[in-house]
């Protein structure tokens, strides 16, 4: 029989309140809470607790405040920024490609609900995974819904919602988020 995490990061319906879950969860709002309350002097303090939580592939910085669920369901490149608000419920995996931009209050969401309201009555969710390629730029306030794949070299406009795949090369905006131009 899997496990509750194992149906997690399978994208399946499972049960959130899993004292496996919950014990990891738990764990990481304590990392969370102190990351947050670090001085600005601290940076030393801040990297050590971010490498904790994060897969890095080389250098990365985020200001905080910041907050996520796991933590090593999300994995940066190189070069990644992340600005101050942002939020990543990483239920499923996170990918973010090298020389990553994003803007004040990003909100990055795998975890979804059932829409049947019977079957979301249950208590149990599920999760899809999210990719962001290399060189992107993701402005204020965006919203990425779960399981979208913004590809390579793309300027995602502030404010926006997105809810389908965004191709490479591209600039989009609005909410839904749709493609406004080809770079």
């Amino acid at each position: 029989m899997r496990s509750e995490k194992e149906k997690m990061l399978a994208g399946e319906l499972y049960c959130p309140e899993d004292e496996e879950l919950v014990k990891e969860r738990n764990s990481v709002r304590n990392l969370i809470f102190e990351l947050n309350h670090t001085r600005p002097a601290e940076k030393e303090l801040r990297e050590e607790i971010l490498k904790q939580l994060i897969v890095a592939k080389g250098s990365f910085h985020i200001e905080v405040p910041f907050n996520c669920d796991y933590g090593y369901n999300i994995e940066v490149g190189e070069n990644f920024y992340a600005n101050y608000g942002c939020i990543i419920l990483d239920v499923n995996k996170v990918s973010i490609g090298k020389n990553v931009l994003l803007a004040p209050n990003v909100q990055i969401y795998t975890a979804s609900h059932p829409v049947d309201p019977e079957e979301r009555l249950t208590g149990k969710e599920f999760a899809k995974p999210i990719s962001i390629g290399d060189n992107t730029w993701i402005g204020g306030g965006t919203i990425i819904c779960p399981g979208v794949r913004i590809g390579n070299n793309v300027t995602i406009g502030a404010g926006s919602v997105v809810t389908k795949d965004i191709p490479d090369n591209s600039v989009a905006v609005g909410n839904p988020c749709r493609v406004k131009r080809m770079i």
